[in-house]
C-alpha cells in the first residue's frame, strides 16, 4: 500500500468515525486501567466494549430504579 493510499484510508476511517460515533475520554487512577483491561479480557471483551457494557447496564438499572421510586 502506498503512503498516499494509507493517508486516504486513515482520512476515510476518521470521517466515518466522526459521523457515526461520539468520543469520550475517561480518567482513572494509576493502575486501574490495567485492572479494567484484565477484567474485560476475562469476559472476552475489549476495554472499550467493557466500558460500553458497564455504562449501558448502569443506565438500564438506573431507569428501573427511577420508575420504581
Amino acid at each position: 500500500m502506498s503512503e498516499s493510499t494509507g493517508k486516504a484510508a486513515t482520512r476515510a476511517k476518521n470521517k466515518y468515525n466522526s459521523q457515526n460515533y461520539d468520543s469520550l475520554r475517561i480518567v482513572v487512577p494509576k493502575g486501574q486501567k490495567e485492572e479494567l483491561q484484565a477484567h474485560a479480557a476475562n469476559f472476552g471483551e475489549s476495554l472499550n466494549g467493557f466500558v460500553n457494557r458497564a455504562v449501558q447496564e448502569t443506565l438500564e438499572r438506573d431507569k428501573i430504579k427511577a420508575t420504581n421510586s
